[in-house]
């Protein structure tokens, strides 16, 4: 009897909110997994649920207590998870949201749709993994990176190995940083880029691999980074590295990604 009038008054929009809220935690939970903040996201949905429990079973006083909790908790959580709020708006913000652009397709091809040559890209960073000059390349997608283009030094050159080269010299001053891509102009040296806070990445990455993962955390862009000490080259995607990768891995793994 208590089963019938349960689910009697359980509506077909009633189905829609509890599939849209599940997805709506289970972005939420991507975003933070694998980071401090994931224990304190666990903390907040026990917490609404027993909130749920206690106001379903009419236990005014304790629906009370915690509802007046969670009134005063959403300002509390709206300073801890700034950087995660911030993730997920950009991620509401792109269009990666309902369709990823081809990035890889624009590298490819001039506007008239005639193929273009990508190898300047992957020639300078396998042949500075050769010599273990670390590097630090950022191709920019539907983010705007503006901000952290301004934390370097403004070049607004063509793509070329050569260039790359150059600019990761270990002599060079513009070697320490990172340089973003734009299509195929690079558009700033030497900039200084957000670092992860996942705690669970291997102690052998460095503040270069780090500095690739936050930078995808927080932007819809891809991060390669060749390594100083091992001379690898690694591709961070939406905040996830895939090191060690050999050159037709890398240009598979960006396609692939952006289909």
């Amino acid at each position: 009897m208590l089963a019938a009038l349960l689910f009697l008054q359980l509506r077909f929009i009633d189905v829609i909110d509890i599939l849209l809220v599940a997805i709506l935690f289970y972005q939420l939970y991507k975003i933070v997994k694998g980071t401090v903040a994931i224990n304190i996201f666990v903390g907040v949905i026990a917490i609404y649920v027993v909130y749920e429990l206690v106001d379903a079973m009419k236990m005014k006083q304790l629906t009370k207590i915690i509802g007046q909790f969670i009134n005063v908790g959403v300002i509390v959580l709206v300073v801890v998870f700034q950087q995660e709020i911030r993730k997920f708006l950009i991620y509401l913000g792109t269009k990666s949201f309902s369709g990823r652009t081809l990035l890889f397709h624009r590298l490819m091809k001039n506007p008239d749709g005639e193929k273009k040559e990508v190898r300047p890209l992957l020639q300078a960073a396998y042949h500075l993994a050769q010599s273990k000059t670390g590097a630090l390349i950022i191709l920019a997608n539907q983010s705007d990176l503006s901000f952290y283009e301004s934390t370097g030094d403004k070049i607004d050159a063509a793509l070329s190995a050569r260039l790359l080269e150059n600019i990761f010299f270990k002599n060079s001053p513009l070697h320490d940083g990172a340089v973003i891509i734009e299509g195929n102009t690079i558009k700033a040296a030497r900039c200084v880029l957000p670092v992860t806070e996942q705690e669970d990445l291997p102690a052998h990455f460095g503040m270069r691999h780090r500095a690739a993962i936050g930078i995808t955390e927080s932007s819809d862009c891809l991060a390669l980074a060749v390594s100083e000490e091992s001379g690898k080259v690694s591709l961070a995607i939406s905040g996830k590295l895939y090191a060690d990768l050999s050159r037709e891995e890398m240009e598979k793994m960006m396609e692939e990604f952006y289909k």
